[in-house]
């Protein structure tokens, strides 16, 4: 075989392993932990990697509630949103996001501090909503996916 002659493979709907995976958020800093579980979402950890598809895993975070952030940033850190009126512009912080969590109006599974961190490190793309979508997140160490087999991985251990 030439060795020039290499062809690039790009994944297909028909190629693409879809897998579910356990992360555990304990004594991990959020901001890190974000970073990797966006490239887990993405998929750019698999060798047959294609910006354009849907190739990523599904990721579970359990513990989300027993999380760190450095410094002051827990309550001095501010998130701004905008409501599209008016005098619509609100703020808030990381603080108050994690106690939104616990509330029970709050759909399983989307937990609003991860959400947000997470969706500024995607693309702003259809595509990065769908990739969105593919994770889930729980304060306690139960979580109702059990029946998909999740695999636990080691967060530190990924780069």
């Amino acid at each position: 075989m030439d060795t020039l002659s290499y062809k690039t493979i790009s994944a297909t709907p028909a190629t693409i392993e879809k897998e579910w995976v356990v992360v555990d958020a304990t004594d991990q800093v959020l901001g890190r932990l974000c970073a990797k579980v966006a490239k887990l979402l993405r998929g750019k950890y698999k060798t047959n990697y294609t910006p354009n598809m849907d190739c990523g895993d599904n990721v579970i975070i359990i513990n989300a509630d027993k999380c760190i952030m450095t410094g002051k940033k827990f309550t001095d850190r501010i998130y701004y949103s905008y409501t599209g009126y008016p005098g619509g512009q609100r703020e808030c912080t990381p603080e108050v996001l994690m106690k939104k969590s616990e509330n029970k109006h709050i759909k399983a599974g989307k937990h609003p501090l991860y959400l947000k961190v997470v969706k500024g490190m995607l693309p702003k793309t259809k595509l990065g909503a769908r990739q969105l979508n593919n994770l889930y997140v729980y304060n306690s160490a139960e979580h109702p996916h059990a029946a998909q087999t999740p695999k636990v991985i080691d967060i530190n251990k990924l780069k």
